[in-house]
C-alpha cells in the first residue's frame, strides 16, 4: 500500500461516489447530516482523501459516523462488517514486533495506521460504533491502548460475540490472522 499522499483526480472522484453510496445507505449512521457539505470539505483536503482512498483499500469502507460541533469535524471510521482484511496478522506496535524472537508479522496496527494518517479507534469509539451495528462477529480488532496496559507489554482489542461487545486484553507481540484493526479520521 505505498501511495504518494495524494491520488488523481479520476481516483478521487471514484472514492467520492463509493462514499456517497455508503452514506446514502446507511443514513443511521449519520442522521441529520448532509453529503454535499461532507464532500465540500473533502475537496478542500486531499490529505484527508488518500487517507480515506487506504482505509477503502484495505477492506475499512469508511463512512460518516458523526460532528463535531466544536471543531467543525466529520468524523469517519471503519464501518466493514468484519476487521479490515488488508489489515490483518499485525502485532500491536513497533515495541511489540521487535521484541518477537521468530515469526514477526509484516507490520504492526500502530505503524500502518500512522502510515494511513489515522488513529486506531479507542475502546470508547470502538463502542460507539458497535451502538450502529454488529461488527467483528467473527474477527476482532486491536484498539488504541492506554500507557498503562502497554507499559505492562500488554495491548486490548475488541469484538463481537453471543450478541454483546467485548474488550480482551493479549501480548502486544502477539498476532492472528482473525485481527486487525479499525480506524478513525477526522476531515
Amino acid at each position: 500500500m505505498d501511495h504518494q499522499k495524494e491520488i488523481s483526480k479520476e481516483q478521487s472522484e471514484e472514492l467520492l461516489q463509493i462514499l456517497k453510496t455508503r452514506f446514502d445507505k446507511n443514513m443511521s449512521r449519520h442522521k441529520e447530516l448532509e453529503w454535499s457539505k461532507i464532500q465540500e470539505k473533502l475537496k478542500t483536503n486531499p490529505e484527508k482523501i488518500w487517507s480515506l482512498d487506504a482505509m477503502e483499500v484495505t477492506g475499512g469502507e469508511p463512512d460518516v459516523v458523526g460532528f463535531d460541533e466544536k471543531s467543525g469535524e466529520y468524523i469517519f471510521y471503519d464501518c466493514a462488517a468484519e476487521s479490515p482484511k488488508d489489515r490483518r496478522s499485525l502485532c500491536y506496535d513497533r515495541a511489540a514486533w521487535e521484541s518477537r524472537k521468530a515469526n514477526k508479522p509484516e507490520n504492526t496496527a500502530v505503524d500502518l495506521a500512522a502510515k494511513m494518517g489515522i488513529e486506531l479507534l479507542t475502546e470508547a469509539q470502538y463502542q460507539e460504533l458497535q451502538q450502529l451495528g454488529n461488527f467483528d462477529t467473527k474477527t476482532s480488532s486491536w484498539l488504541k491502548t492506554p500507557s498503562d496496559i502497554r507499559k505492562l507489554g500488554g495491548a486490548i482489542f475488541g469484538d463481537r460475540r453471543f450478541g454483546r461487545v467485548f474488550v480482551y486484553h493479549n501480548g502486544a507481540d502477539s498476532y492472528y490472522a482473525a485481527r486487525g484493526f479499525r480506524g478513525a479520521l477526522r476531515v
